[in-house]
């Protein structure tokens, strides 16, 4: 049998990886959203709402901020819209890759920070904020299900890749499916 999590911190911690990771009770994770997506619907911009990669450039964005506060960081704030957003343009392969790998770096970055705190931490004032850092924790739960949720919608209305994008995207035709 699982050991029951009796600190707050530790189950703060469980609700951080099951919305990042998996094992969510609201459905898909972050990561679980992000599976599947190409480069070319990364990058997709309709109308004026923003894209995947600038959704996950912001989780990132704020992840890192978590980071900094608990490290301490009183002058760590987050300004402009680039600094929010990114300055995201045309998403290759590449860029996707990387905005991906730094997002689940910033989340392991993040777990790290939180290793040897403990209740009485969730206590404490975010440096050069009002608010404490349960909030601030319970913040990026919520903020992950915000922006997890939009990344789905936007993975589902993504225009689907011709088989000329990439060749993994490639798919027969069913045209002959009925007959064989």
């Amino acid at each position: 049998m699982e050991e029951l999590q009796t600190s707050e911190l530790d189950r703060i911690k469980t609700l951080l990886n099951a919305t990042f990771h998996g094992g969510a009770w609201h459905g898909p994770s972050v990561l679980e959203n992000l599976q599947g997506i190409k480069p070319k619907a990364a990058g997709n911009r309709q109308k004026n709402i923003h894209t995947i990669a600038e959704l996950v450039y912001h989780i990132t964005t704020w992840r890192i901020f978590a980071l900094k506060k608990i490290q301490g960081d009183v002058d760590f704030v987050i300004k402009t819209e680039k600094q929010n957003w990114g300055n995201l343009k045309e998403i290759d392969e590449f860029e996707w890759e990387t905005l991906q790998m730094e997002l689940t770096l910033s989340h392991d970055e993040l777990m790290t920070g939180l290793e040897e705190k403990d209740d009485s931490f969730l206590l404490e004032i975010v440096p050069g904020a009002e608010y404490d850092f349960y909030t601030l924790l319970h913040g990026i739960i919520h903020h992950d299900i915000y922006h997890s949720g939009q990344i789905g919608i936007l993975k589902k209305t993504a225009p689907k890749s011709s088989k000329f994008d990439d060749e993994d995207d490639f798919k027969t035709s069913n045209y002959f499916e009925d007959e064989y």
